[in-house]
């Protein structure tokens, strides 16, 4: 239980600086000029290599580059499910940096629960 506990908190700290590099990513892009998507797909390609890096080896105690190929696939749902949220609340006249901070939350828990459970779970069948 008390590894539980202390990896959980790991994955919020990590998070943390995951989440300011990706959005900070995000927000360049779209202040660069591109449309959200874009910029969600560009950030989120480039944040997949850094957080498969810090997740792996400072959460999750792994360092198997093994399983890229399985966060990839987690990101690109990931992706899909920022997309769909952004997509939603820009019909909603929501501001696209406010919307991509809304959805972070959302995003940060489909994450983790999804490489818990795929990509870090120690062999264990989903």
């Amino acid at each position: 239980m008390a590894e539980t506990t202390t990896q959980f908190i790991r994955f919020i700290l990590v998070g943390i600086l995951n989440t300011i590099f990706g959005y900070t990513l995000y927000a360049v892009l779209i202040y660069s000029g591109l449309h959200y998507s874009i910029a969600v797909l560009a950030a989120t390609i480039i944040a997949v290599l850094f957080n498969f890096k810090t997740y792996g080896r400072l959460v999750f105690k792994q360092n198997n580059n093994s399983k890229l190929m399985s966060f990839i696939a987690v990101y690109t749902i990931v992706y899909f499910v920022n997309v769909l949220g952004l997509a939603y609340l820009d019909s909603l006249g929501v501001d696209n940096y406010v919307g991509g901070a809304a959805m972070l939350i959302p995003v940060g828990v489909t994450a983790y629960t999804l490489n818990k459970k795929f990509v870090y779970n120690n062999g264990k069948k989903g």
